[in-house]
Formats: structure tokens, C-alpha cells, sequence
């Protein structure tokens, strides 16, 4: 495929982006086309759409919700146990206050037959029917005692029942809308997923990062750059570093550093750094690597030499390392020779 058609095709992709997300950031019109093309590209990678942010939002509520279920679930759980524990411990009562009823009524059958048999003797026997009269009343007692005691423990083990049917029910009700929850999580994380163009429109600003190099270098004025955060870049990746150097902060990385230079301090740069030769020592054979003064990005304010917390970061910092781990999804990437240098090609 031509690089014309190429171009074509990412100009088509850019245009229906623009329908669904928006117009870009303005960049200046001395910006070559397809510089524009980056910024946007990059502009609609870092913003998301109105629809991403909807369900981004959505997702976070169900997140929240699915917390508070879960929590509903191990007190429902807790619960669940506890009734079933009880109604295992109702069970055994109810049991044992039957066993203990039928014993006493059993006792009191043999009672009233002994009172019986003693009362049909002959000659009567006076005092064995006073024991057996007062074996009978104790039996009558006993047997008393224990019909209540049966009676309490039938009741007990219907409330243990219903409890448990209850903490059963609840439980199952809590675990349903837990799984609800969960489902619903995951479908609008696949919509999430769908949305997430940033990957994409990034891959996209990353195939014209050559031909960006090369268009701002044929009509490059200082006029094209702007100061982010006390660095000046070309414009067109203002947009771009300024969220890079915001979003590092957030998560506790400061970065600075030094980007356009001008011709006149790119050569400055290659005597100082003690190059053989100011126009045509390779950039290697300088003390600290410096390109040909002309092919140095950062004379076009595509290229920044990060520095955090006033030094300049090595692979061994918290800075390099947060870089290398994000600073693709804004459009730098870094020269593998020099930590500190990131620009829109890695060159």
C-alpha cells in the first residue's frame, strides 16, 4: 500500500472520529496537515467519548453497588449459618423433650398399673397403695412437666424452621442480585472495552509520527511552539505532553525537563559535549550522545529531555519507569541510548 494511501485511509478514520468525539483542540494553522492530524488523533485518544464516559460512569456505581452486595452477602451468609445452627440445636431439643414426654408417660402407665394391682390384693395392703398413689401423683407430675417441655420445644423448632426459611430465602435473594450485579458488570465492561478507541487512534498517530518529523522540518518556525509547564514543544504536541505531564503527577511523578532548542544551542550543545567534529561526528562519538545540529528533534520541539526532582532520570527512577510503562499512550516514546529522552518517533 502507497504512503499516499495510507494517508488517505487515516484521514478517512480521523473524520469519522471527528463525527463521533468532537472537534479537536485548535492547533495553528502554520502547522503542517498532518501534524494536525497527530494532535487530533492524539486529542481524541486522550478524551473519551460521551458514551465512554457513561458507561466508565455507570461501571463505577455498579462497582460501588457490587461492594455494598458483597458485604450484604457475608452478613446474609452469617445469618444463614447462625439460623441453621439454631435449627440443628431445635431439632435435638425437640427430640429429646419428645423422648423425655414419652419416658414420663410411659412411667406414669406403669404408675397407675402398679396402684392397680396393689389396690386388687387382698388383704389389702394399706401402705402399698399409698406408695402406689403417691408414685402415681409423681408420675402424673412428671409426665405434666414434661408435655410442657415438649410443647415449648415444638415451638422453638418451628421458629428455628421459619428462621432458617427466612435466612434461606435471604440469602439466595442477596447471592441473585450479587450475580445480577456481577453480570451487569461485566457486559458494560465488554461495552467499555469496545468504546476504548485510545489504543487504536494512538496507533494511528504513531504511523504519522515520521512524516509529522518531516513536514514540520521543512517549514518549522519558532512561531509553531508553545510552552507547556515551563518546556516548550511544537504545538502540535502540546495537547498531548500537558495531559502526560498532568496524569503523571497524579500519580505522584513530577517531570520536567528541557525541549526546543535552537540551531544555534544544538551546536553550543556538540562543542560543549566535546564532538570531533560539529557537523559530521555521529551523535555517539560526543561525550553525552548529540545529534548534527539540523537532525536533532528537538529543534522542532518534538523531543523532551526528562528530568524529576532536578535530575535528569535514569531506567533506575520512579520517573523513567512510570514513563515506560505510559508515556506511549500520549505519543512519546524513548531513544533506548539516553533514558531521559522521549519524542513522537523515539529518535
Amino acid at each position: 500500500m502507497t504512503t499516499s494511501r495510507i494517508r488517505f485511509l487515516l484521514v478517512t478514520a480521523l473524520a469519522a472520529v471527528l463525527t463521533f468525539a468532537g472537534a479537536p483542540a485548535p492547533t495553528s494553522a502554520a502547522v503542517p496537515q498532518v501534524a494536525q492530524q497527530w494532535s487530533s488523533l492524539m486529542y481524541h485518544s486522550l478524551t473519551p467519548s460521551a458514551a465512554y464516559v457513561r458507561v466508565r460512569t455507570t461501571l463505577a456505581a455498579q462497582r460501588d453497588s457490587l461492594r455494598t452486595q458483597s458485604t450484604r452477602v457475608i452478613k446474609s451468609r452469617e445469618m444463614h449459618t447462625a439460623a441453621q445452627a439454631a435449627l440443628t440445636t431445635a431439632v435435638a431439643a425437640d427430640a429429646a423433650a419428645r423422648t423425655s414426654y414419652a419416658v414420663a408417660r410411659e412411667g406414669l402407665t406403669s404408675a397407675r398399673n402398679r396402684l392397680t394391682l396393689v389396690s386388687q390384693q387382698r388383704p389389702r395392703n394399706a401402705a402399698a397403695v399409698a406408695g402406689a398413689k403417691s408414685a402415681v401423683a409423681v408420675a402424673v407430675q412428671s409426665a405434666s412437666t414434661r408435655s410442657v417441655e415438649a410443647r415449648k420445644a415444638a415451638v422453638a423448632l418451628r421458629a428455628a424452621q421459619a428462621a432458617a426459611r427466612t435466612a434461606t430465602a435471604r440469602l439466595d435473594s442477596v447471592v441473585a442480585a450479587y450475580q445480577r450485579i456481577s453480570a451487569a458488570i461485566r457486559t458494560n465492561q465488554l461495552r467499555l472495552n469496545a468504546l476504548d478507541k485510545s489504543a487504536e487512534l494512538a496507533g494511528q498517530a504513531a504511523v504519522l509520527s515520521r512524516d509529522v518529523v518531516t513536514d514540520v522540518r521543512a517549514r518549522f518556525t519558532v512561531a509553531d511552539t508553545t510552552t507547556v509547564n515551563g518546556i516548550t514543544v511544537h504545538k502540535s504536541v502540546a495537547f498531548a505532553f500537558r495531559r502526560m505531564l498532568a496524569d503523571a503527577q497524579a500519580d505522584g511523578i513530577s517531570l520536567s525537563g528541557g525541549g526546543f532548542r535552537t540551531r544555534d544551542q544544538q551546536i553550543k550543545l556538540r562543542k560543549i559535549n566535546g564532538c570531533p567534529d560539529v557537523w559530521t561526528a555521529p551523535a555517539s562519538s560526543c561525550r553525552v550522545p548529540t545529534a548534527i545540529p539540523g537532525r536533532s528533534l528537538h529543534e522542532l520541539g518534538l523531543a523532551v529531555d526528562i528530568s524529576s526532582g532536578g535530575r535528569t532520570i535514569g531506567r533506575d527512577s520512579d520517573a523513567f519507569r512510570w514513563l515506560a510503562a505510559n508515556a506511549g499512550r500520549y505519543g512519546f516514546v524513548n531513544l533506548p541510548s539516553e533514558a531521559w529522552h522521549w519524542s513522537i518517533t523515539g529518535g
